[in-house]
């Protein structure tokens, strides 16, 4: 019998995109997720469309800060491993409203945490954020930095979340795999993120918002790797460990936009705004852990990566108007 692995926000963006490497796999997937309306739920109905054809998928609507309904799921279904994706993400709007993110990603985490401690699960592999290292001074981030000072309530929560993952572990034993992911990038990626966000904006002639210089940096990693990254920390079961899971290369803002607006041919127009509160100047992550323990070696240039995004993007925008 295949393993059954449970995968929380498994409609959304990388959670989708995990739940279809899976089912190549021939793993058995749970697919948990409360559709919440940070963005359009249709979207999200979207992404699993595909996946709700396969036999070994099963998708569960629910939060999981519903503790009866977490354990009428952990109680119906033989979970083997969970991947925690769930959570609120986004930096900008953690500033306007942080409480939320207090919910979801530290007490759904611990909620989740909880369960999978009842029901003894054998691996708890937790997606965490490259936010979590705040202003690092050593370029590329380490999984050994010292990560005390977050600048967004988003990253303050994910990183809350790592330390009731390392406390579950040290009291109950768990085996604990935490993944800080950088910047992913690709094919059902939110709308509210800058790779789809610049690529709608500049498709529809809109100018480009540019916070501060365009000079920010930031290692952009390709869903594709990504997964990979995910897969294989689910295939090598270590008691505790934390993985930078990222793209080891630096792209400035200017230069992303450059390359959004190549691949488009369209000349970009730009709308300089000031800096964002919360936003870090530069994320880079040093991937020599992962690719040692875990085999995690991203294979998708920056060039390549938006190419595909922009190709996956014309086609849902065809589909949509013919359907309309």
């Amino acid at each position: 019998m295949p393993a059954e692995i449970l995968v929380t926000g498994g409609v959304g963006f990388i959670g989708s995109s995990l739940c279809d490497r899976l089912l190549e796999e021939d793993y058995k997937v749970i697919c948990l997720d409360n559709f919440n309306d940070f963005y359009e739920p249709k979207i999200k109905e979207a992404n699993v469309a595909s996946a709700l054809k396969h036999k070994n998928f099963t998708l569960v609507r629910g939060d999981i800060l519903d503790r009866e309904f977490l354990e009428d799921v952990f109680s119906k279904y033989d979970i083997d491993k969970v991947i925690h994706l769930a959570a609120i993400a986004g930096v900008r709007p953690s500033l306007v409203t942080p409480t939320k993110y207090i919910d979801v990603d530290i007490k759904g985490t611990v909620s989740l945490l909880e369960v999978a401690r009842k029901y003894e699960i054998r691996q708890f592999i937790f997606g965490s954020s490259s936010s979590v290292y705040g202003i690092n001074s050593r370029i590329p981030f380490l999984e050994e930095d010292i990560v005390d000072l977050q600048i967004s309530p988003y990253a303050t929560a994910k990183r809350a979340a790592e330390l009731f993952c390392a406390t579950y572990h040290h009291l109950y034993g768990i085996p604990i795999t935490i993944l800080r992911f950088f910047t992913v990038y690709g094919p059902r990626q939110r709308p509210d993120m800058a790779i789809h966000k610049f690529t709608r904006l500049m498709s529809q002639g809109e100018p480009i918002p540019v916070f501060g210089s365009g000079e920010s940096e930031r290692d952009y990693t390709y869903i594709d790797d990504v997964v990979n990254g995910i897969v294989t920390s689910m295939e090598r079961l270590y008691d505790f460990e934390i993985f930078n899971i990222g793209n080891s290369k630096l792209v400035k803002l200017r230069e992303l936009i450059e390359i959004i607006a190549a691949k488009l041919g369209v000349e970009p127009k730009l709308k300089q705004l000031p800096e964002q509160p919360g936003d870090v100047p530069i994320t880079c992550a040093n991937i020599s852990k992962a690719k040692r323990m875990l085999e995690y070696n991203p294979s998708t240039p920056i060039e390549q990566g938006i190419e595909k995004f922009i190709k996956w993007y014309k086609e849902k925008n065809e589909n949509l108007s013919s359907d309309s």
